[in-house]
Protein backbone atom coordinates (compact mmCIF):
# COMPACT_ATOMS: atom_id res chain seq x y z
CA UNK A 1 0.00 0.00 0.00
CA UNK A 2 1.11 3.66 -0.65
CA UNK A 3 1.47 5.49 2.53
CA UNK A 4 2.53 8.63 0.33
CA UNK A 5 -0.66 9.84 -1.40
CA UNK A 6 -0.65 13.34 -2.35
CA UNK A 7 -2.52 15.36 0.04
CA UNK A 8 -5.70 15.76 -2.24
CA UNK A 9 -5.85 11.84 -2.31
CA UNK A 10 -8.86 9.89 -0.52
CA UNK A 11 -6.56 8.05 2.61
CA UNK A 12 -8.26 4.79 2.94
CA UNK A 13 -7.13 5.02 6.33
CA UNK A 14 -9.75 7.78 6.82
CA UNK A 15 -12.95 6.27 5.09
CA UNK A 16 -16.02 6.93 6.60
CA UNK A 17 -16.41 3.63 6.43
CA UNK A 18 -19.65 1.36 5.66
CA UNK A 19 -23.17 1.59 6.20
CA UNK A 20 -22.95 -1.40 7.92
CA UNK A 21 -19.64 -1.75 10.39
CA UNK A 22 -17.14 -4.82 9.85
CA UNK A 23 -14.23 -5.65 10.92
CA UNK A 24 -11.83 -4.51 7.97
CA UNK A 25 -9.17 -6.91 6.55
CA UNK A 26 -5.23 -7.22 7.69
CA UNK A 27 -4.55 -7.53 4.36
CA UNK A 28 -6.27 -5.40 1.92
CA UNK A 29 -7.69 -1.79 2.45
CA UNK A 30 -11.02 -1.09 2.50
CA UNK A 31 -11.02 -0.24 -1.39
CA UNK A 32 -9.34 -2.92 -2.20
CA UNK A 33 -11.88 -4.89 -0.67
CA UNK A 34 -14.54 -2.40 -2.60
CA UNK A 35 -13.13 -3.53 -5.81
CA UNK A 36 -13.12 -7.45 -5.20
CA UNK A 37 -16.54 -7.22 -4.01
CA UNK A 38 -17.47 -5.86 -7.40
CA UNK A 39 -15.31 -7.87 -9.53
CA UNK A 40 -17.32 -11.19 -7.98
CA UNK A 41 -20.50 -9.82 -8.32
CA UNK A 42 -23.22 -11.47 -10.32
CA UNK A 43 -23.91 -8.01 -11.87
CA UNK A 44 -20.50 -7.54 -12.80
CA UNK A 45 -19.84 -10.77 -14.43
CA UNK A 46 -23.09 -10.41 -16.11
CA UNK A 47 -21.45 -7.08 -18.16
CA UNK A 48 -19.97 -9.67 -20.75
CA UNK A 49 -22.68 -10.02 -22.32
CA UNK A 50 -24.02 -6.63 -22.47
CA UNK A 51 -22.95 -4.73 -25.38
CA UNK A 52 -21.60 -1.08 -25.63
CA UNK A 53 -23.17 -0.61 -29.05
CA UNK A 54 -23.83 -3.15 -31.37
CA UNK A 55 -27.00 -5.72 -29.91
CA UNK A 56 -25.98 -9.01 -29.11
CA UNK A 57 -23.21 -9.41 -31.87
CA UNK A 58 -22.38 -13.03 -33.38
CA UNK A 59 -19.11 -11.32 -33.80
CA UNK A 60 -16.40 -11.83 -30.80
CA UNK A 61 -14.47 -8.84 -31.91
CA UNK A 62 -16.89 -5.96 -30.63
CA UNK A 63 -16.43 -4.68 -27.15
CA UNK A 64 -19.30 -5.64 -24.16
CA UNK A 65 -19.84 -3.33 -21.38
CA UNK A 66 -16.90 -5.27 -19.47
CA UNK A 67 -14.30 -4.73 -22.02
CA UNK A 68 -15.22 -1.32 -21.43
CA UNK A 69 -15.35 -1.65 -17.47
CA UNK A 70 -11.82 -2.96 -18.14
CA UNK A 71 -10.41 -0.40 -20.54
CA UNK A 72 -11.78 2.46 -18.06
CA UNK A 73 -10.20 0.70 -15.16
CA UNK A 74 -6.93 0.57 -16.93
CA UNK A 75 -6.80 4.02 -18.55
CA UNK A 76 -8.08 5.35 -14.88
CA UNK A 77 -5.59 3.76 -12.92
CA UNK A 78 -2.41 4.71 -15.20
CA UNK A 79 -3.57 8.73 -14.31
CA UNK A 80 -4.76 8.02 -11.00
CA UNK A 81 -0.75 6.50 -10.30
CA UNK A 82 0.92 9.42 -12.57
CA UNK A 83 -1.42 11.56 -9.57
CA UNK A 84 -0.27 10.19 -6.97
CA UNK A 85 -3.99 9.29 -5.73
CA UNK A 86 -5.89 5.85 -4.72
CA UNK A 87 -5.32 3.62 -7.31
CA UNK A 88 -7.68 0.52 -5.63
CA UNK A 89 -10.66 3.42 -4.89
CA UNK A 90 -10.09 4.47 -8.45
CA UNK A 91 -10.63 1.14 -9.96
CA UNK A 92 -13.21 0.47 -8.14
CA UNK A 93 -15.18 3.47 -8.81
CA UNK A 94 -14.60 2.68 -13.11
CA UNK A 95 -15.07 -1.38 -12.45
CA UNK A 96 -19.12 -0.28 -10.95
CA UNK A 97 -19.32 2.46 -13.44
CA UNK A 98 -21.90 0.27 -15.84
CA UNK A 99 -23.35 -1.77 -13.97
CA UNK A 100 -26.65 0.05 -13.43
CA UNK A 101 -26.95 -0.25 -17.45
CA UNK A 102 -29.84 -2.12 -19.33
CA UNK A 103 -29.43 -4.78 -22.10
CA UNK A 104 -29.41 -3.42 -25.35
CA UNK A 105 -27.39 -0.43 -24.42
CA UNK A 106 -28.78 2.76 -24.58
CA UNK A 107 -31.65 1.79 -26.85
CA UNK A 108 -32.57 -0.20 -23.70
CA UNK A 109 -32.05 2.09 -21.42
CA UNK A 110 -34.07 4.91 -22.78
CA UNK A 111 -37.16 2.14 -23.57
CA UNK A 112 -36.95 1.35 -19.75
CA UNK A 113 -37.11 4.71 -18.72
CA UNK A 114 -40.40 5.52 -20.52
CA UNK A 115 -41.75 2.47 -19.27
CA UNK A 116 -41.12 3.39 -15.71
CA UNK A 117 -41.86 7.05 -16.46
CA UNK A 118 -45.66 6.79 -14.13
CA UNK A 119 -43.54 4.74 -11.73
CA UNK A 120 -40.83 7.33 -10.50
CA UNK A 121 -38.33 6.60 -13.59
CA UNK A 122 -35.50 4.45 -14.13
CA UNK A 123 -32.26 6.04 -14.22
CA UNK A 124 -29.00 3.75 -14.75
CA UNK A 125 -26.31 5.55 -12.29
CA UNK A 126 -29.19 5.25 -10.23
CA UNK A 127 -29.92 1.46 -10.88
CA UNK A 128 -26.03 1.26 -10.16
CA UNK A 129 -26.63 2.23 -6.66
CA UNK A 130 -29.30 -0.36 -6.98
CA UNK A 131 -27.27 -3.08 -7.84
CA UNK A 132 -24.54 -2.04 -5.01
CA UNK A 133 -26.77 -1.78 -2.20
CA UNK A 134 -29.98 -3.82 -2.89
CA UNK A 135 -30.08 -6.35 -5.73
CA UNK A 136 -26.11 -8.11 -5.21
CA UNK A 137 -27.34 -10.17 -2.19
CA UNK A 138 -24.04 -12.38 -1.06
CA UNK A 139 -23.80 -11.85 2.55
CA UNK A 140 -26.30 -12.65 5.75
CA UNK A 141 -26.34 -9.77 7.69
CA UNK A 142 -27.36 -7.18 5.03
CA UNK A 143 -28.65 -6.74 1.38
CA UNK A 144 -25.91 -5.24 -1.45
CA UNK A 145 -22.07 -5.46 -1.19
CA UNK A 146 -22.15 -3.17 1.53
CA UNK A 147 -19.21 -0.84 0.40
CA UNK A 148 -17.29 1.83 1.26
CA UNK A 149 -18.97 5.80 1.71
CA UNK A 150 -16.23 6.42 -0.84
CA UNK A 151 -17.14 4.13 -3.63
CA UNK A 152 -20.88 4.66 -3.62
CA UNK A 153 -19.87 8.25 -3.54
CA UNK A 154 -17.73 7.88 -6.35
CA UNK A 155 -20.30 5.97 -8.27
CA UNK A 156 -23.07 8.28 -8.11
CA UNK A 157 -21.18 11.37 -7.99
CA UNK A 158 -18.45 10.74 -10.86
CA UNK A 159 -19.85 12.96 -13.42
CA UNK A 160 -20.57 15.48 -10.56
CA UNK A 161 -22.63 16.98 -8.01
CA UNK A 162 -26.60 16.10 -8.11
CA UNK A 163 -27.49 18.95 -6.23
CA UNK A 164 -27.69 22.39 -6.72
CA UNK A 165 -29.84 25.67 -6.46
CA UNK A 166 -32.56 24.49 -8.67
CA UNK A 167 -32.65 20.69 -7.35
CA UNK A 168 -33.84 18.84 -4.03
CA UNK A 169 -33.24 15.60 -2.59
CA UNK A 170 -36.75 14.83 -3.42
CA UNK A 171 -35.81 15.64 -7.16
CA UNK A 172 -33.76 12.63 -7.38
CA UNK A 173 -34.41 9.09 -7.78
CA UNK A 174 -35.85 7.32 -4.75
CA UNK A 175 -33.21 4.74 -4.50
CA UNK A 176 -30.42 7.51 -4.13
CA UNK A 177 -32.60 9.74 -2.15
CA UNK A 178 -33.52 6.94 0.42
CA UNK A 179 -29.70 5.91 0.75
CA UNK A 180 -28.78 9.33 0.79
CA UNK A 181 -30.74 9.93 4.36
CA UNK A 182 -29.04 7.02 5.67
CA UNK A 183 -25.51 7.42 4.43
CA UNK A 184 -24.89 11.54 3.50
CA UNK A 185 -23.24 11.22 0.24
CA UNK A 186 -23.12 14.92 0.45
CA UNK A 187 -24.42 15.41 -3.20
CA UNK A 188 -23.97 18.91 -3.61
CA UNK A 189 -20.00 18.32 -3.77
CA UNK A 190 -17.79 17.37 -6.54
CA UNK A 191 -16.68 14.00 -5.90
CA UNK A 192 -12.99 12.51 -4.40
CA UNK A 193 -10.39 12.85 -7.46
CA UNK A 194 -10.77 8.75 -7.99
CA UNK A 195 -13.90 9.08 -8.99
CA UNK A 196 -13.32 11.92 -11.36
CA UNK A 197 -10.30 10.01 -13.14
CA UNK A 198 -13.10 7.12 -13.25
CA UNK A 199 -15.45 9.74 -15.41
CA UNK A 200 -12.75 11.35 -17.86
CA UNK A 201 -11.29 7.94 -18.37
CA UNK A 202 -15.03 6.70 -19.24
CA UNK A 203 -14.48 9.64 -21.93
CA UNK A 204 -11.00 8.69 -23.19
CA UNK A 205 -12.16 4.78 -23.81
CA UNK A 206 -15.50 4.99 -25.57
CA UNK A 207 -14.87 7.91 -27.96
CA UNK A 208 -11.75 5.82 -29.64
CA UNK A 209 -12.73 1.94 -28.64
CA UNK A 210 -16.28 3.05 -30.29
CA UNK A 211 -14.41 4.43 -33.35
CA UNK A 212 -12.44 1.19 -33.48
CA UNK A 213 -15.31 -0.90 -33.71
CA UNK A 214 -17.35 1.34 -35.74
CA UNK A 215 -14.29 1.27 -38.15
CA UNK A 216 -14.09 -3.13 -37.72
CA UNK A 217 -17.66 -3.03 -38.21
CA UNK A 218 -17.66 -1.21 -41.72
CA UNK A 219 -20.15 1.59 -40.17
CA UNK A 220 -18.12 4.42 -41.63
CA UNK A 221 -14.31 3.95 -43.74
CA UNK A 222 -10.74 5.73 -42.21
CA UNK A 223 -11.74 7.89 -45.18
CA UNK A 224 -14.93 9.24 -44.13
CA UNK A 225 -13.53 9.83 -40.52
CA UNK A 226 -10.42 11.65 -41.66
CA UNK A 227 -12.87 13.77 -44.18
CA UNK A 228 -14.73 15.30 -40.99
CA UNK A 229 -12.49 15.03 -37.79
CA UNK A 230 -8.96 16.64 -38.65
CA UNK A 231 -7.23 15.23 -35.16
CA UNK A 232 -8.24 11.69 -36.55
CA UNK A 233 -7.00 12.97 -39.92
CA UNK A 234 -3.86 13.83 -38.66
CA UNK A 235 -2.78 10.63 -36.52
CA UNK A 236 -3.75 8.42 -39.40
CA UNK A 237 -1.73 10.70 -41.86
CA UNK A 238 1.18 10.48 -39.19
CA UNK A 239 0.88 6.42 -38.98
CA UNK A 240 1.15 6.21 -43.34
CA UNK A 241 3.79 8.26 -43.29
CA UNK A 242 5.77 6.63 -40.88
CA UNK A 243 4.53 3.11 -42.74
CA UNK A 244 3.32 3.90 -45.70
CA UNK A 245 2.36 0.37 -46.71
CA UNK A 246 0.23 -0.35 -42.94
CA UNK A 247 -2.63 -2.42 -43.72
CA UNK A 248 -5.44 -0.77 -42.87
CA UNK A 249 -5.73 -3.15 -39.38
CA UNK A 250 -2.74 -2.19 -37.89
CA UNK A 251 -3.01 1.62 -38.87
CA UNK A 252 -6.10 1.83 -36.72
CA UNK A 253 -4.83 0.00 -34.14
CA UNK A 254 -1.95 2.67 -33.89
CA UNK A 255 -4.16 5.42 -34.49
CA UNK A 256 -6.41 4.05 -31.78
CA UNK A 257 -3.43 3.82 -29.07
CA UNK A 258 -2.13 7.60 -30.13
CA UNK A 259 -5.19 9.08 -29.72
CA UNK A 260 -5.88 7.47 -26.27
CA UNK A 261 -2.24 8.46 -25.16
CA UNK A 262 -2.83 12.02 -26.37
CA UNK A 263 -5.71 12.28 -24.10
CA UNK A 264 -4.15 10.91 -21.03
CA UNK A 265 -1.04 13.53 -21.44
CA UNK A 266 -3.61 16.33 -21.67
CA UNK A 267 -5.53 15.07 -18.88
CA UNK A 268 -2.57 14.96 -16.85
CA UNK A 269 -1.34 18.33 -18.25
CA UNK A 270 -4.51 20.25 -17.21
CA UNK A 271 -5.31 18.08 -14.06
CA UNK A 272 -1.62 19.50 -12.57
CA UNK A 273 -2.36 23.14 -13.62
CA UNK A 274 -5.94 23.38 -11.43
CA UNK A 275 -4.28 21.28 -9.02
CA UNK A 276 -1.46 24.16 -9.10
CA UNK A 277 -3.81 27.06 -9.02
CA UNK A 278 -6.26 25.93 -6.72
CA UNK A 279 -4.20 23.66 -4.33
CA UNK A 280 -6.60 21.73 -2.45
CA UNK A 281 -4.99 20.98 1.20
CA UNK A 282 -7.02 17.90 1.33
CA UNK A 283 -9.94 15.36 -0.23
CA UNK A 284 -12.60 17.37 1.56
CA UNK A 285 -11.42 20.76 0.50
CA UNK A 286 -10.75 19.67 -3.34
CA UNK A 287 -14.69 18.29 -3.39
CA UNK A 288 -15.82 21.85 -2.53
CA UNK A 289 -14.06 23.29 -5.26
CA UNK A 290 -16.04 25.77 -7.58
CA UNK A 291 -14.96 23.03 -10.66
CA UNK A 292 -13.75 19.51 -10.79
CA UNK A 293 -9.92 18.93 -11.16
CA UNK A 294 -9.80 15.94 -13.59
CA UNK A 295 -10.74 17.78 -16.80
CA UNK A 296 -9.09 17.84 -20.60
CA UNK A 297 -7.95 21.17 -21.56
CA UNK A 298 -10.03 23.12 -23.76
CA UNK A 299 -8.01 23.02 -27.12
CA UNK A 300 -9.02 18.98 -25.87
CA UNK A 301 -12.49 19.08 -25.73
CA UNK A 302 -13.07 20.77 -29.12
CA UNK A 303 -11.38 17.91 -30.52
CA UNK A 304 -13.70 15.17 -28.34
CA UNK A 305 -16.36 17.01 -29.24
CA UNK A 306 -15.77 16.63 -32.93
CA UNK A 307 -15.32 13.16 -32.48
CA UNK A 308 -18.39 12.57 -30.61
CA UNK A 309 -20.40 14.59 -33.28
CA UNK A 310 -19.09 12.15 -36.18
CA UNK A 311 -19.73 9.12 -33.92
CA UNK A 312 -23.27 9.97 -33.35
CA UNK A 313 -23.95 10.60 -37.22
CA UNK A 314 -21.83 7.86 -38.30
CA UNK A 315 -22.62 4.81 -35.78
CA UNK A 316 -25.05 5.70 -33.17
CA UNK A 317 -27.55 6.88 -35.47
CA UNK A 318 -26.39 4.34 -38.30
CA UNK A 319 -29.22 2.97 -40.01
CA UNK A 320 -28.10 -0.79 -39.16
CA UNK A 321 -28.06 0.48 -35.14
CA UNK A 322 -31.29 2.25 -35.38
CA UNK A 323 -32.94 -1.12 -36.66
CA UNK A 324 -31.32 -2.84 -33.92
CA UNK A 325 -32.43 -0.18 -31.24
CA UNK A 326 -36.22 -0.04 -32.56
CA UNK A 327 -36.29 -3.86 -32.79
CA UNK A 328 -34.79 -3.77 -28.87
CA UNK A 329 -36.91 -1.12 -27.73
CA UNK A 330 -40.57 -2.95 -28.96
CA UNK A 331 -38.74 -6.28 -27.06
CA UNK A 332 -38.24 -4.64 -24.21
CA UNK A 333 -41.49 -2.84 -24.01
CA UNK A 334 -43.16 -6.58 -24.46
CA UNK A 335 -41.34 -8.41 -22.21
CA UNK A 336 -42.06 -5.52 -19.47
CA UNK A 337 -45.60 -5.32 -20.19
CA UNK A 338 -46.24 -9.11 -19.88
CA UNK A 339 -44.96 -9.51 -16.44
CA UNK A 340 -46.46 -6.29 -15.44
CA UNK A 341 -49.63 -8.36 -16.53
CA UNK A 342 -48.68 -11.49 -15.00
CA UNK A 343 -46.25 -11.09 -12.02
CA UNK A 344 -47.18 -14.46 -11.30
CA UNK A 345 -44.85 -15.57 -14.01
CA UNK A 346 -41.78 -14.38 -12.70
CA UNK A 347 -38.90 -16.68 -11.53
CA UNK A 348 -39.77 -17.70 -7.96
CA UNK A 349 -37.29 -15.27 -6.51
CA UNK A 350 -38.70 -11.76 -8.29
CA UNK A 351 -42.41 -13.30 -7.95
CA UNK A 352 -41.94 -13.80 -3.84
CA UNK A 353 -41.01 -9.94 -3.99
CA UNK A 354 -44.13 -9.14 -6.13
CA UNK A 355 -46.76 -10.77 -3.92
CA UNK A 356 -49.20 -8.50 -2.68
CA UNK A 357 -47.50 -5.12 -3.76
CA UNK A 358 -48.84 -2.52 -5.47
CA UNK A 359 -48.48 -1.27 -9.26
CA UNK A 360 -45.53 0.94 -8.81
CA UNK A 361 -43.51 -1.42 -6.56
CA UNK A 362 -44.13 -4.30 -8.81
CA UNK A 363 -43.22 -2.08 -11.60
CA UNK A 364 -39.61 -1.41 -10.01
CA UNK A 365 -39.21 -5.47 -9.11
CA UNK A 366 -39.72 -5.89 -13.27
CA UNK A 367 -37.58 -3.44 -14.16
CA UNK A 368 -35.09 -4.62 -11.85
CA UNK A 369 -35.42 -8.33 -13.01
CA UNK A 370 -35.12 -6.50 -16.56
CA UNK A 371 -32.55 -4.42 -16.19
CA UNK A 372 -30.02 -7.10 -14.66
CA UNK A 373 -30.65 -9.09 -18.44
CA UNK A 374 -27.87 -9.37 -20.69
CA UNK A 375 -28.56 -8.89 -24.55
CA UNK A 376 -28.81 -12.42 -25.18
CA UNK A 377 -31.17 -13.74 -21.93
CA UNK A 378 -33.60 -11.07 -22.91
CA UNK A 379 -33.50 -12.13 -26.74
CA UNK A 380 -34.03 -15.85 -25.79
CA UNK A 381 -36.86 -14.97 -23.15
CA UNK A 382 -38.69 -12.69 -25.56
CA UNK A 383 -38.58 -15.74 -28.41
CA UNK A 384 -39.85 -18.11 -25.96
CA UNK A 385 -42.75 -15.76 -24.58
CA UNK A 386 -43.78 -14.19 -28.15
CA UNK A 387 -42.04 -16.46 -30.68
CA UNK A 388 -42.23 -19.80 -29.82
CA UNK A 389 -45.68 -20.33 -31.15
Amino acid sequence: MNFELAPYATKWQETRGRLHPENESSMRSPFQRDRDRIVHSAAFRRLMHKTQVFISPEGDHFRTRLTHSLEVAQIARAIARALNVDEDLTEAISLAHDLGHTPFGHSGEDTLHDLMEPYEGFDHNDQALRVLILLESKYMDYKGLNLTWETLEGVVKHNGPLLDGNKTVNQLPKTLASYNQRHDLELDTHSGIEAQIAAIADDVAYNHHDMDDGLRASLFSIKDVCAEVDHVREAFNNVYREYPDAPDHLARAEVVRSLIGEMVEDVLAETNRRLEEDKPKNAKELRHLRRPMVAFSDEMRQKERALKTFMFKAMYRAPSVNQERVRASQQMTELFNYYMEKPDLLPEEWKDQCSGLLAQENARIIADYIAGMTDRFALKLHQRLFEAA
